[in-house]
């Protein structure tokens, strides 16, 4: 597992894949208390014939440090993994707040993204007052119960109960300060009314069942983009795992095409 020092944090990634042909280089970004197993189907699909990035994100996984406290700090760590890599263009896959990271990169350095791909994610999260409400409530109750709360409501009707166990310990075991800051950082996120400047061909996937971050929000988002594909799929919030190889057929012909 190779790591790379930026600002005290010891990120663990993988870059595999070969070096030359096949296009730009993909780099998925997990979500918040998620790995870089997030993207397991995907980087075994893709990393037969380009190269394929992928990061566990500070304090999240096998990698080190805390202290962050915007989504724009994570867009640093990940744009120094890309500048130690010597990667100058790249393809941007993120999901959840892996899709807030790829859309503040997209902003910041226009010139280095060449498409980008959005899965279960949005620009700006907008609930009512009383889903507002409930939300700051519900960092309240312990920390065990709050990660297991936001964990099984990510995942459609019917996935199985022990594999969202799996995904809840594994959550609960980010350290407590990741976890709160940046539930916060998601909340305060807002680059809706700057997205009409985001000019790569961008695809959007999302669950229908996805209640953490609604399909209504994403399609509100959409509608401000100059170049977006939307993609639905009958999944939840999950959508790397509970529907990987859809979700992997998707990718594979947005970045093919064109």
């Amino acid at each position: 597992m190779p790591q790379l020092e930026v600002d005290g944090a010891a990120l663990t990634y993988d870059d595999e894949g070969p070096r030359d042909g096949g296009g730009v280089p993909l780099v998925f970004v997990h979500g918040w208390t998620a790995n870089r197993h997030r993207w397991d189907h995907q980087l075994a699909h893709f990393a037969e014939k380009r190269r394929v990035v992928r990061l566990d994100l500070r304090g999240h996984g096998d990698s080190g440090g805390a202290g962050v406290k915007t989504v724009a700090e994570l867009a640093n760590d990940l744009i120094a993994l890309l500048d130690h890599l010597k990667i100058e263009r790249f393809v941007l896959v993120g999901h959840s707040m892996g899709g807030m990271i790829a859309q503040t990169i997209a902003l910041a350095h226009p010139e280095r993204v060449e498409r980008m791909v959005l899965v279960n994610s949005i620009a700006k999260m907008a609930f009512s007052r009383g889903r507002g409400l409930l939300m700051a409530a519900s960092t309240l109750v312990p920390f065990k119960l709050f990660v297991a709360t936001n964990i099984q409501r990510a995942f459609a009707p019917g996935y199985p109960r022990e594999e969202i166990r799996g995904y809840v310990r594994s959550s609960a075991d980010t350290p407590r300060e990741v976890v709160m800051t940046l539930y916060g950082a998601m909340r305060a996120f807002d680059v809706l009314d700057r997205v009409g400047e985001i000019q790569v061909p961008t695809l959007m996937i999302h669950g229908y069942h996805d209640i953490q971050l609604p399909v209504q929000q994403m399609l509100r988002m959409a509608k401000a983009y100059p170049d977006a594909t939307v993609r639905i799929i009958d999944a939840g919030h999950e959508l790397p795992v509970e529907k990987p190889a859809e979700l992997t057929a998707a990718i594979d012909a947005f970045v093919t095409t064109g």
